[in-house]
Parts: structure tokens; sequence; C-alpha cells
């Protein structure tokens, strides 16, 4: 007998009606065994995602706002899905015994997480599965940080005597018992531990889209879609922007080997994509996998000359932004120069005085600053066996006159990088997209 550990997205589960999708889903493969919801999304556009109410109602009983609004609204959120379904279960008493654990301090991460647990309680019993609750068996160590060697144990004893069983995703629980949340969209990385814990033939992750597609719709008229992608493809393209699946997603399920199937709660029959450990056999594979991006970085340039044979020079420019508790996000270099790249975000107040430490510690002959600054990833697991990968990139932002600001290639091979300006970015990502689709179609 196969295991399945499937996950739902927040606009899969938003509704009855999206319930009752969802139990189609779940009886009509008896291998599906342990099921991960999200809690309820957007219904309808201009709709409220029931996690950002939570946030909310914490924050007005934190700071005297109209609490008791903000909780009749999750109220009858949570009441209307159990009351399509016909359920008896009295989700009303549980939601107000959470309301009371927040007036007496609870916190914003118990908050957060009460939108996972109180669907997984509908699911569980619309379902008739058991319900297993995540801070029983997904645990973080006392600095916040998922602790694996503690987790996978307590969920394979526990998943043992449940053949059928509901787990809420996105929370777990700190040594001390109190409630500890992944990430916003950390029901992936959720789904996905589970996945491991019960050593699953397969984990599938079910959203509003079918599968991944080689570039974001919303910027090119109906991208290919991606039938079998690598998990270290996954990571590059996640990371870049690929709103599919959550980037740490893939961790929990790499070691085991666990393919992920990316399908369509709206449309399971829909062409679906394959997410395996590795593929074999594409020595005559052309073109890229995917293409993806973010906007609003900052590209600081050193230069200095003999930098190369200059002891602890990279070091020391590294020291300098770890002191303002900034992580890099890309590091290209020469003989002479060295780039570090930045999100805007995280130097909006501290810039200047970051320059100046660099200046002053690391003495550089020059440092340039370039902002407005958007990255281009073009991934594929083909690149390193194809002539020209790099050609077909610059040659087709040099057709669409773009301006390419900063190229980074990792010594993988799998991922190319480019730096255009903001203004350039969605320009950029059709005319990269066009030009492997040509060579594609050749």
């Amino acid at each position: 007998m196969s295991i399945i550990v499937t996950k739902f997205g927040g606009s899969s589960l938003a509704s009855g009606s999206q319930m009752e999708k969802v139990k189609n889903i779940l009886m009509s493969d008896r291998n599906r065994h342990y099921v991960v919801p999200s809690a309820p999304g957007k219904r309808f556009d201009g709709d409220s995602k029931v996690t950002d109410l939570l946030l909310k109602l914490n924050q007005d009983i934190e700071f005297g706002g109209d609490y008791m609004s903000v909780f009749e609204e999750i109220t009858e959120r949570f009441v209307s899905i159990k009351e399509e379904l016909g359920l008896d279960i009295d989700i009303e008493a549980r939601l107000k015994d959470f309301l009371n654990e927040l007036l007496n301090g609870a916190g914003a991460e118990y908050s957060a997480s009460r939108g996972e647990y109180f669907n997984g309680l509908l699911l569980a019993s619309y379902l008739g599965w058991d319900f297993i609750d995540a801070k029983d068996v997904i645990k973080f160590d006392k600095r916040g940080k998922y602790s694996e060697e503690v987790s996978l144990p307590l969920l394979r004893k526990e998943l043992k005597k449940h053949e059928y069983a509901v787990i809420p995703g996105f929370y777990g629980s700190l040594p001390d018992g109190r409630i500890h949340t992944f990430p916003r969209g950390g029901s992936d990385i959720s789904g996905a531990i589970v996945a491991a814990g019960c050593s699953a033939d397969l984990y599938e992750n079910w959203t509003d889209v079918s599968g991944f597609l080689m570039a974001d719709p919303r910027i090119v008229k109906n991208p290919k879609s991606i039938d079998f992608v690598t998990y270290r493809e996954l990571r590059e393209l996640s990371y870049m922007g690929a709103q599919v699946l959550h980037e740490d997603s893939i961790f929990p399920v790499y070691n085991a080997a666990i393919p992920i199937n990316v399908r369509n709660t709206n449309d399971p029959s829909a062409k679906w994509t394959m997410i395996v450990p590795m593929i074999e056999h594409e020595e005559d594979r052309k073109g890229i996998t995917g293409i993806a991006g973010k906007k609003n970085f900052t590209i600081i340039s050193i230069e200095k000359n003999g930098m190369n044979s200059e002891l602890g020079f990279g070091r020391k420019v590294l020291s300098c932004i770890e002191k303002y508790g900034v992580s890099f996000e890309h590091m290209p270099s020469g003989i002479d120069t060295l780039c570090v790249v930045l999100q805007d975000s995280s130097i909006e107040d501290t810039l200047h005085d970051l320059v100046d430490d660099i200046h002053r510690i690391c003495k550089p002959d020059s440092i340039e600053v370039f902002s407005n600054i958007a990255l281009i990833a073009t991934v594929g697991r083909g690149m390193i066996r194809q002539i020209g990968t790099a050609a077909t990139i610059f040659g087709a932002l040099a057709e669409a006159k773009i301006n390419i600001r900063m190229i980074d290639q990792g010594s993988s091979e799998m991922n190319i990088i480019v730096g255009v300006g903001n203004n350039d970015f969605d320009r950029a990502i059709r005319s990269i997209y066009e030009a492997f689709i040509r060579q594609m179609d050749e």
C-alpha cells in the first residue's frame, strides 16, 4: 500500500463548496492518508484571508482597536463553512475560547496559527478523519528553528496510530509549549514535513493553478507549462519569485527523495507538474526550465586595485553588512571589483551608514551605488550541456534594447541571473522567454 500526503492551499479551502472539492479529491484515492490544510483564503476579489484577519484581531487587542468586529468576521467565516457543510462540530465555542486566550496575552503567533487549526477541525469533521494537533508533532527549538530530529520521531510514532488524519499546517510548538509559526506560506513546509514523517510515496500540493509555468502569466501571455522540475530548479525559481510553492518546502522531502506533485483543486484532471530529485537521460533536451524574478534591489559596487591579493577583503565587506543585520543576495566579483546585491527593504535606513563603514574599514578606491534594480533568473538543469544559453539571454535583452546592470552565474551552471532596471523588468522577462521558446520550437 502506498501513502500519499496532500496539502491544500487557502483558496482550496476558502468555503464549504471548496471543501466539497477537497473531499472528492481525497476520497477518489484511498492512498491519500494524511491531509495538511491551510487557513481559509480569499473567496473572491476584495475578500480577506483569514490569517490576515487573525493578525489584525491580535493587533486590535494589543493596541485597543475594535477587536470584536474583527472577531465576528472571523467567526462568520468558519461558521459559514460549518453550516454550508451541515457539520455538528461546536466551532463557535472553540472560537470563544480562542478569543479568551488572546485577551489573556496568547500573542500574535498563536492568533495567526488558528486559521489552520480551526479549518483542520472542520475538515476532519467533514471527512470523518482523525485530527492531530500540529503543536504535538512539529517542534521548534528555543531559538524558533524547526527541529527535524525531534519532530520526525514524534510524527512517525503518532501517524502510525491513524490510518487517515488531518494535521493543520503552518505551525508547531516551542520547547515550552508555546505556539510558533513558519513564515507565511509555511503550510507547504508542514506538508513536506508530514510526508517525510511517514516516508510517503508522494507529496501532493493542491492549489488554484495547474502546476508550474515557465514564466509569470501576469507578465507573459499563456506561458508553457513545466512537466518535470528538479528540487534544485524549484528552489532557484521559488526563491526568485515563482509563487506556487514556498522555497523552503523542499528540504523536508529532499533527503527522503519524495516526489512532489503540484495540482489544481479546481481542475483535478488538468496538467500538473512533478518535482523530483533528478531527471536522467535528457542529453537532447533543449531550452530552459523557467524564468522568474524580483524587483527592488540595490547593488553596491566596490573597486580597489589589487583587491584579489588582499587577504580578508571580502570578509571585511561582509562584516560591514552583517553589522546592520542584513543578508546579501548575490556577490559577483572580478579581480579588482566586488558587487554586493541587497534587498532595498533591508537597507532603507542604513544604506549611507553602511557605505561609510565600507569606506572606513575596507578603504576602496571607489564605491558606486545602483538602486531600483530587478533581478531575473533563467533556470534550467540542461544549461550545463547546452551551448549558447548566455548568448540567448544577452541577445534577447540587446534586441529589446535593455541595459544589463549585473551578471551572476553560479558554478553549477543551472542559473544565470541578470540585473536590469525595475522599469525594464516585465519587458526583460518577456524578451528572454520568447527567445527560448523560439529556440525550443526550432
